[in-house]
């Protein structure tokens, strides 16, 4: 069964839609740059560690395939003095301590937001077919092993399925459930992409329920997709809904089941504060960052990226787009 109470919900763009225009590569920015933008919940007075430094090699270390904080912090102690100033380490480096209580104290959805838009901006621009129509994929997972006052954490995404970017992400209340939050979720995606009008789905034309029946073992079990389409009938034609209702399945494989599994997220036992919120949206940067530059096996290149981290650095932090 899924873990979503909304099994999928894909948003597609207006008739219009077009996209973004890419920047310039002197408008791309390094990644210690873009985070140099998340509010610093720190007293000013005794700051010894920028705190883009300490979320850029967050990312970077997860991006080599680190999946907890203490592995984080040992990434970071592995790197040459040279690499750790290209992150922005320049007066040495912190403990492990400080390498993870820091990330628990941010706003995790506001790092999602400037995170995706970051990936985005790093994107190789390619040609769109003459249909193209962007399809956001919703769905939930639950991180089995973390507690945050004895509740499991269950976080709502909405993963953009031709990039395979997670474009925002948010905490699903404990006595809620993903149908409030959907709302919230929707108002991120539209602040990360800036398109005009908004993605349209206030201006839904189309909305469309599929039942999947199966049977396992004896045992019959039905669940309800749903698709919200802002085109009319005349530019979504059947064909088109049903590629594009066939996209939601890459919130499930391509993304949360390569964090089971590569990143082991069900197994991470974060229990402070945002811990795990920020630590989910670490890894699915890293998942988009390895699906933009091109990798379609995550584990092998988490595996690369470790194996040439001098490579890595230069690449997140150039103003330029560089590939591995």
């Amino acid at each position: 069964m899924a873990s979503s109470l909304i099994p999928a919900l894909t948003v597609t763009a207006p008739a219009d839609y077009t996209t973004t225009t890419p920047v310039t590569d002197g408008e791309r920015g390094g990644l210690v740059l873009a985070l140099a933008a998340v509010p610093d919940p720190r007293d000013p007075r005794g700051v010894r560690y920028p705190l883009s430094a300490l979320l850029a090699v967050a990312v970077c270390a997860v991006l080599a395939g680190a999946s907890l904080f203490a592995a984080i912090t040992d990434w970071l102690h592995d790197l040459d003095e040279q690499m750790q100033a290209r992150l922005g380490f320049t007066r040495g480096i912190p403990a492990g301590t400080t390498i993870w209580r820091l990330p628990t104290r941010l706003d995790a959805a506001l790092l999602t937001a400037i995170l995706a838009d970051w990936l985005r901006t790093r994107t190789p621009a390619s040609p769109r077919p003459r249909r193209y129509r962007m399809v956001i994929a919703v769905d939930g997972k639950t991180f089995r092993g973390s507690r945050v006052d004895g509740r499991q954490i269950h976080l709502l995404s909405a993963l953009d399925t031709s990039t395979g970017i997670v474009l925002a992400q948010v905490t699903i209340d404990a006595k809620s459930n993903e149908i409030p939050a959907f709302g919230p979720l929707l108002d991120a995606v539209e602040a990360v992409l800036g398109t005009p009008g908004g993605i349209g789905f206030p201006h839904a034309q189309q909305a469309v329920r599929i039942t999947r029946t199966r049977s396992v073992a004896g045992k019959t079990s039905r669940e309800a997709a749903y698709l919200t389409v802002s085109l009319p009938a005349g530019q979504a034609l059947p064909v088109d809904l049903q590629t594009w209702i066939r996209r939601h399945w890459h919130i499930e494989n391509r993304l949360h089941h390569v964090k089971d599994v590569t990143f082991r997220e069900d197994q991470h036992q974060a229990r402070t504060a945002n811990g795990p919120a920020v630590i989910a949206t670490l890894r699915n940067t890293a998942i988009g960052w390895h699906r933009t530059t091109g990798a379609t096996n995550i584990a092998r290149a988490t595996r690369q990226a470790n194996r040439r981290s001098h490579d890595l650095i230069t690449a997140v932090t150039s103003s330029y787009p560089t590939t591995q």
